[in-house]
């Protein structure tokens, strides 16, 4: 299991409603489901990951956040979660303004492009890095939108986003990865 799905997991109240965007092979979503609460459902573009989840006895759904998101009715589940998802979305503001639609609280993770080891990797190398978080070579990477922690950040303030975290000055040279949740 990936070292931020325990992460995540803990910031969940037992038995919410759950869904999960982009929820990959349902690895998070299996582990949710075993642990915290059986109310989880998935949205996966993959059809081979969608496969994957239904072979795992997990509820998913094949489909486009960008476009599926709409379809549920505001305030239908407790949390929705974006696991590294974010960075790869033509439009990830309008992917956020759906989250917090349907989602009372959302847990957003992002790969932190601010990360010491990376501006390390920029400074001296010249290239871009490949990381555990990072692992595309830029030609093939999905990622579109690179941000750091602090970018996050700053874009949840300027559009009255609550988020909870601290430490963010730290935590955009120390993390790899940013984990919030936010909320309307």
């Amino acid at each position: 299991m990936k070292k931020e799905f325990n992460k995540i997991a803990k910031l969940i109240s037992q038995n919410s409603k759950v869904l999960d965007v982009g929820c990959g092979d349902g690895e998070l979503m299996k582990y949710i489901y075993e642990n915290i609460t059986n109310d989880i459902r998935g949205l996966e573009l993959s059809k081979h990951n969608v496969q994957k989840c239904i072979e795992k006895g997990l509820t998913v759904i094949e489909g486009d956040a960008e476009k599926d998101l709409k379809q549920f009715p505001e305030s239908s589940f407790d949390y929705v979660i974006l696991s590294q998802t974010l960075q790869a979305f033509l439009d990830p503001e309008n992917v956020i303004n759906e989250l917090l639609r349907i989602g009372k609280k959302a847990i957003v993770t992002i790969p932190n492009f601010g990360y010491w080891k990376v501006r390390i990797h920029l400074l001296f190398q010249g290239t871009m890095p490949i990381t555990e978080n990072l692992p595309n070579e830029w030609y093939d990477t999905p990622n579109l939108h690179m941000c750091t922690i602090k970018d996050f950040v700053n874009y949840c303030k300027k559009k009255n986003i609550k988020i909870n975290s601290s430490n963010l000055n730290f935590q955009n040279l120390f993390s790899d990865l940013g984990i919030f949740i936010i909320e309307k």
